[in-house]
């Protein structure tokens, strides 16, 4: 599933090449992609015709086009799939394809999504925090390359969290954006193992770890995001290139980069962990993880 860097990548691309653009026509091919959209495709579509797409804003994970006169949003999300493509109308549709939106600026804007887990969604627009976010997304916490992030108060709530620091941070409701490959990232550049339990770490310990997850997503943010297959693209379908930066996600058996013990595989809330057993130490007490 896409993190922070790989949406972002995709809200810079569609900053470039559709705000400031009008929506002329919208073709629903699918109906799951619009299946968070209750009142139906026909109300969907009604919404959208004539509007103009005011921005491209994110937080987290998540991705959204404010419309004029900025009160309401298309809410994207790409689930475990989707992918936002800027298409010229010649181009052929994808096999894929579940949406179409066709601007005045002679491009189409594709929603493409193999499993169908993603989606668009209108949904009204409202304030948190000074901030104006659409409603399904107030809950989210600011991320660590917000500029309005506040580190020390992410700080304060972790230490009050009596649970694995690797569960904590993939609480989108502390901090947004952090999915399995960024915090195994982080979690090895501050040489902490996921199991430690949050409350137990040291102030500077948690500051040194949301310094390093805003250092490896900011990296993978410049190399335009990790791809692991043909599913996560920018909307030019072009691939990122940072999974040839990984340092402990997916390399099971591999050299640390740091000691050269073989970086580790563990069970994690039915995914994997990965780290270096010599940098990051398990704690000798652990509650049981699902």
């Amino acid at each position: 599933m896409p993190e922070l860097p790989e949406v972002e990548v995709v809200r810079l691309g569609l900053a470039t090449h559709v705000v400031g653009s009008t929506i002329e026509s919208v073709d629903v091919l699918h109906p799951r992609a619009i299946r968070r959209h209750l009142p139906g495709s026909r109300d969907f579509v009604g919404q959208l015709r004539g509007r103009r797409i005011a921005a491209a804003e994110r937080r987290g994970k998540y991705l959204w086009l404010p419309l004029e006169p900025r009160d309401i949003a298309v809410v994207v999300h790409l689930g475990m799939s989707g992918q936002m493509l800027v298409q010229p109308p010649t181009v052929p549709d994808e096999k894929h394809l579940r949406i179409r939106a066709r601007l005045d600026n002679g491009a189409d804007l594709r929603f493409v999504d193999q499993r169908t887990f993603g989606g668009w969604a209108i949904a009204p627009l409202t304030v948190v925090d000074g901030t104006i976010v659409p409603e399904p997304v107030a809950h989210i916490a600011r991320d660590p390359v917000d500029p309005l992030f506040d580190a020390e108060s992410v700080v304060n709530v972790l230490r009050g969290k009596h649970t694995e620091i690797k569960r904590a941070l993939l609480d989108q409701t502390v901090l947004s954006g952090v999915g399995n490959i960024y915090a195994d990232e982080a979690l090895w550049r501050a040489e902490i193992h996921g199991n430690r339990i949050a409350e137990t770490l040291s102030r500077p310990a948690l500051r040194r770890l949301l310094t390093a997850a805003h250092a490896v997503m900011g990296e993978a943010l410049a190399q335009g995001g990790t791809s692991f297959d043909a599913l996560y693209v920018n909307v030019n379908g072009e691939s990122g290139y940072f999974d040839r930066s990984l340092d402990a996600y997916g390399q099971e058996g591999l050299p640390c980069s740091r000691c050269g013990s073989p970086i580790r595989r563990e069970k994690f809330m039915n995914r994997s962990s990965y780290s270096c057993p010599k940098c990051q130490p398990r704690p000798r007490t652990t509650r049981p993880v699902s």
